[in-house]
């Protein structure tokens, strides 16, 4: 990749992540960048047909998406190549119920975590609200996404000369200190109605068609490009629509004519358990890959070779040592931003890489010259998980745990550097190329 469609990536990858405020949007762009590339979208609802070489992908909940393109090959010899990464990232979600009105008439808005939040982060800044909206018209329930990009809600900290141990105090009450600030009371104005009221005044959605709500606030403040040369990348959601966007390019730019059928899969829900009909944890892909073998014509027997013949890839973001807490890191395993993909081991199975895995992606990297590292937690700091361990359990399929390194993960604003995206694109790229030693 030259420098120009290195910079155009990076580029594009912000704007991405800009215009993905949630898992929604994230997929709505997803889908849109799909459809220019000659994707055709597949209902589960109706029937199939499929052909070799074709461009095929299925929205589930508007939340997931995936994507494939039909191998040239046998399926049952050639298998799958899949890349899977997740939609969603910590947030926080309006609660049913609008907002509350306080005795000095502050509206306040109710909100629930979504995910691990930093939650320092989300204090003095700008937030603005998106998400989907269900309505009822003329007697038919529809689907609406919605997005408010402006500074509607902001949660101001305590002065410090009333919390005086503020710099020394971590926690916050999730119930009562995480309450985001709205407007003043308004006359005439119930307090079930300043919501709706916005969603009405800013959506123009009639607040008496709306019959529920998903929602949930955002940062208003852009992602930058960032330091002396502008190498880093500053924004939302890095985690992981970072890896969703390398998976989707990937894909598009991907040579025609491989032999086997390239999958790239972003699930929701990843961020709370994936235990959800549109999460890793369920039965979407398995059930996707069943329906390709067979709509190709082949067998129970021909879709368990193809399944023994598929590798597949977990993309989701590593930790890369940090100036200011090295010590938090293992000794030996100390990946650093813009050093390349990392891959990610742990014996207690909360990354699904084996040796077979890792070999077969460091064979990409080492393809096209991408540089990898490797991370392992320290024994007596345990780490999170990702889509690997749940996919590679429910397929059989064997799996390899790896990302981008970053800094300040699960903050509002994550922070990671501008070449080690453009890396992991192209290791996915030589993958969906080959995708096997």
């Amino acid at each position: 990749m030259s420098k120009t469609a290195q910079e155009g990536f990076a580029e594009n990858l912000l704007q991405y992540l800009n215009d993905s405020p949630t898992a929604y949007h994230a997929v709505e762009n997803g889908v849109e960048l799909l459809r220019k590339s000659g994707f055709q979208e597949l209902k589960e609802t109706e029937s199939w047909s499929l052909c070799k070489g074709g461009k095929y992908l299925v929205v589930k909940n508007r939340s997931a998406v995936i994507a494939f393109i039909v191998g040239e090959g046998n399926p049952a010899e050639e298998g799958f190549r899949i890349i899977g990464a997740h939609t969603d990232s910590p947030a926080l979600k309006i609660k049913p119920g609008d907002c509350s009105v306080t005795p000095e008439g502050y509206v306040k808005v109710n909100v629930e975590i979504y995910g691990g939040a930093i939650l320092s982060t989300w204090f003095d800044r700008p937030l603005a609200v998106a998400g989907r909206v269900v309505i009822k018209e003329k007697g038919t329930l529809q689907e609406k996404l919605v997005r408010i990009d402006k500074p509607v809600f902001m949660l101001p900290n305590l002065c410090i000369h009333l919390h005086r141990d503020v710099n020394e105090k971590c926690a916050y009450n999730k119930q009562t200190e995480i309450v985001p600030l709205m407007s003043m009371k308004e006359e005439n104005v119930e307090k079930g109605d300043y919501l709706l009221n916005l969603l009405e005044e800013e959506a123009g959605i009639r607040k008496e068609d709306i019959v529920d709500y998903e929602l949930f606030l955002y940062e208003y403040q852009k992602g930058i490009f960032t330091g002396r040369k502008l190498e880093f990348i500053s924004a939302s959601r890095i985690d992981d629509l970072s890896m969703v966007y390398a998976g989707l390019t990937a894909l598009t730019e991907t040579g025609e004519g491989g032999k086997a059928t390239r999958v790239f899969a972003a699930f929701d829900n990843e961020e709370v358990g994936s235990t959800s009909a549109q999460g890793a944890h369920s039965g979407l892909l398995l059930h996707l890959l069943n329906r390709i073998c067979k709509n190709l014509g082949l067998t129970d027997e021909g879709y368990f070779q193809a399944v023994a013949n598929s590798t597949s890839i977990s993309a989701d973001l590593a930790h890369a040592v940090h100036p200011n807490y090295s010590d938090k890191h293992d000794s030996e395993n100390r990946p650093v931003l813009g050093g390349g993909p990392v891959i990610k081991y742990s014996a207690a199975q909360r990354y699904a890489t084996t040796a077979y895995s890792a070999a077969y992606f460091m064979d990409a990297c080492e393809r096209t010259k991408v540089p990898f590292q490797k991370f392992v937690n320290r024994n007596d700091i345990p780490g999170g998980s990702t889509i690997g361990p749940a996919l590679s359990g429910l397929t059989t399929i064997p799996m390899v745990d790896m990302g981008a390194p970053i800094l300040a993960m699960h903050s509002i604003r994550e922070f990671g550097a501008v070449a080690d995206f453009v890396d992991t694109e192209k290791a996915f790229r030589a993958y969906y190329e080959d995708g096997r030693l």
